[in-house]
């Protein structure tokens, strides 16, 4: 009896995610992520130092903030799209980051929308993180997301980006 319960139970779970899935609207964004680390218009910044450091660059233990530009394209002076804002906590030995972030979107079709963002990246390496939330056109989102680096200097990072995101239609 429980385990004909518990199968009823499982079914109908698994019947009410694949019609989320079938009602969800798949959207692909592609932007370019712009970060300044340098400089008077920093878009980063060491909010906590790491505790063997002796200056304000990410080290083991250290936390930031960012306040990054999302663009049309890999120039810095192409359209403005949104912002991508957080925190990053340098968490691994080897340099490994845990980012939680979101995508705000400030122009265009999703001006006012964001997308939730929370994952491990390596610096300079191609980033795949998950989707796991959003609000306004990305609302119920779910999805991932892949950042290869165009620009790693010490001054600045460019990304380019490419989004894939389920969300309900609204």
């Amino acid at each position: 009896m429980a385990s004909s319960l518990s199968q009823t139970v499982l079914f109908s779970i698994l019947l009410l995610l694949s019609l989320h899935q079938a009602c969800a609207k798949k959207t692909h964004l592609h932007f370019y992520f712009h970060e300044t680390i340098l400089g008077p218009n920093a878009t980063v910044l060491t909010s906590v130092r790491a505790p063997n450091s002796t200056s304000d660059a990410l080290a083991f233990g250290a936390i930031a903030v960012v306040d990054d530009i999302l663009r049309e394209g890999e120039d810095e002076n192409s359209t403005l799209i949104g912002r991508c804002q957080g925190l990053v906590a340098e968490v691994g030995m080897d340099g490994s980051r845990e980012t939680i972030q979101n995508f705000v979107f400030t122009e265009g079709k999703y001006n006012g929308s964001t997308l939730a963002v929370y994952g491990r990246h390596v610096s300079a390496t191609t980033m795949e993180r998950p989707i796991i939330g959003g609000t306004g056109m990305f609302r119920m989102s779910k999805g991932y997301t892949t950042g290869v680096p165009l620009l790693v200097t010490a001054a600045k990072v460019v990304y380019e980006f490419d989004v894939y995101v389920w969300h309900k239609e609204k």
